[in-house]
């Protein structure tokens, strides 16, 4: 089988719109307050963090899921609409209901699953549309 060359401004790409995502939906305008109540977090610990680190590592850490998910779309044929549900089933599939059973193991609330595994779904369906489309 021939090597495929990694899109490296796609994998960038669909990193930086996670990352927005997130920046959004752990906000106040969408879930934070919920969000923080879920995981047991008061405002003033989640500003007590060293936003560099956390941001900084978060951006890696996404960078990698996006570089892994570029690798499983880079067969011939990845199109959009194939880009977007191979990144929805990601999400769905594994990322939520693998945050389920933390969320379970955790004793937390449902809510802590619907906030972080949603996340997860529509993080990785951008990350998959994305990709997919760079194809």
């Amino acid at each position: 089988m021939a090597e495929v060359p990694v899109h490296l401004l796609a994998v960038l790409a669909a990193t930086f719109s996670a990352f927005v995502i997130g920046g959004l939906w752990y906000s106040p305008l969408l879930f934070g307050v919920a969000w923080m109540r879920a995981a047991g977090l008061t405002e003033a610990q989640v500003n007590s963090g060293n936003k560099a680190r956390i941001f900084g590592l978060a951006f890696v850490f996404l960078l990698v899921m996006a570089l892994c998910l570029e690798r499983f779309l880079a067969a011939p044929g990845v199109t959009l609409a194939t880009g977007t549900l191979y990144g929805f089933l990601t999400g769905f599939g594994w990322l939520f209901f693998a945050t389920g059973v933390i969320t379970l193991f955790e004793q937390r609330p449902w809510s802590y699953l619907l906030i972080n595994g949603g996340y997860w779904v529509v993080a990785l369906t951008a990350m998959g549309a994305v990709l997919g489309a760079w194809r």
